[in-house]
């Protein structure tokens, strides 16, 4: 999962390099922290969230086949 929300932040911004993902583990759950440069925060989000939303519905989409429960958090 990590790997895909890498992909998706890094086709989004301007800066690319700067984009890291971390993981950690809530007990049942895997949280996903998603850091850019702060140039590109506004891309990540979008117009009221929207992207960001996308971004953790296709995310949840691909952790259901797997059975786990997979948050992503923009930071």
């Amino acid at each position: 999962m990590k790997e895909l929300v890498e992909i998706i932040a890094r086709a989004l911004v301007d800066s690319p390099e700067e984009v890291l993902v971390t993981e950690k583990e809530d007990g049942k759950s895997v949280v996903l922290e998603l850091h850019v440069a702060s140039t590109d925060m506004g891309k990540v989000i979008g117009k009221q969230g929207r992207i960001a939303k996308a971004i953790r519905s296709v995310v949840k989409a691909a952790a259901s086949k797997d059975n786990a429960r997979v948050d992503v958090e923009i930071v």
